[in-house]
């Protein structure tokens, strides 16, 4: 709940100080982000509209590629990506992870996109190869990262079913 109330906070101020995002109707405005997150992450709100998530989704990358310098692309971008991969759009959720490494090198939570993207090919796409490249670079850039341990148990783990993983745990706790 704080963090949608950031998030609205910060997009009212950015709506009131940026009035040329509202000039042309053609063009996202923070506003209609603001109101369809509402709608959609509001306490009363107890299950996820998916036709609107996406939506929303497809708000925030329109709003990234017209406003590219603005401070909240990036931050956009990974939201619609965060919505794309939870919905099981692993290739949207992918695009947008290169995207955002891509245009927003220094962005803060470009660390946790290298690991979600090892995430997404292991995961969703069941593209181990992919999986183990990204685990890889990612604990080669970010081997302090938070998730440096997760990465490197999913590594030690591609491509095998939850049995063969119970199995080795327990063989583990035998010896």
């Amino acid at each position: 709940m704080l963090r949608i109330s950031t998030v609205l906070f910060i997009s009212t101020i950015l709506l009131i100080s940026c009035n040329n995002t509202n000039n042309s109707n053609n063009t996202v405005t923070l506003e209609q982000i603001s109101s369809l997150e509402k709608e959609l992450f509001s306490s009363e709100n107890l299950s996820l509209d998916m036709a609107k998530a996406k939506h929303l989704a497809e708000l925030y990358i329109e709003f990234a590629k017209t406003h590219p310098q603005d401070q909240l692309s990036p931050e956009f971008l990974y939201k619609a990506s965060d919505i794309y991969m939870n919905l099981n759009y692993p290739k949207q959720a992918l695009a947008l992870y290169d995207d955002i490494l891509t245009k927003y090198p220094s962005y803060k939570n470009n660390p946790t996109i290298m690991f979600l993207k090892g995430f997404v090919y292991d995961d969703q796409l069941k593209d181990y190869d992919n999986a183990r490249v990204c685990y890889e670079n990612f604990l080669e850039k970010y081997p302090e990262s938070e998730f440096a341990d997760d990465a490197i148990i999913s590594l030690n783990n591609l491509g095998k079913s939850p049995e063969e993983m119970i199995k080795e745990f327990e063989l583990k706790n035998n010896e």
